[in-house]
């Protein structure tokens, strides 16, 4: 039978990992890193992607995204 460790404390409010923007994370034996910066080139806070909107943006976007799990550790490079 598996024995796993659970890496809250049980609160019904459940658990912040990272409180703030310094603090550092890593998985899967990645070094722990800490948030990265905000980009307003990938970052869109406002309107919805349509199909006449797809383009560069978006696609930094994406690459922002694979970047971010690629450093946490989340997202397996060869």
């Amino acid at each position: 039978m598996a024995t796993y460790e659970n890496i809250d404390y049980g609160s019904p409010d459940g658990s912040i990992w990272g409180l703030t923007a310094s603090d550092k994370i890593g998985f899967y034996g990645q070094v722990p890193i800490v948030q990265r910066t905000f980009s307003s080139a990938v970052h869109r806070t406002t309107g919805f992607i349509t199909s006449a909107s797809v383009g560069a943006t978006q696609v930094a976007t994406v690459n922002e995204i694979q970047n971010t799990l690629i450093a946490l550790g989340i997202w397996a490079t060869v």
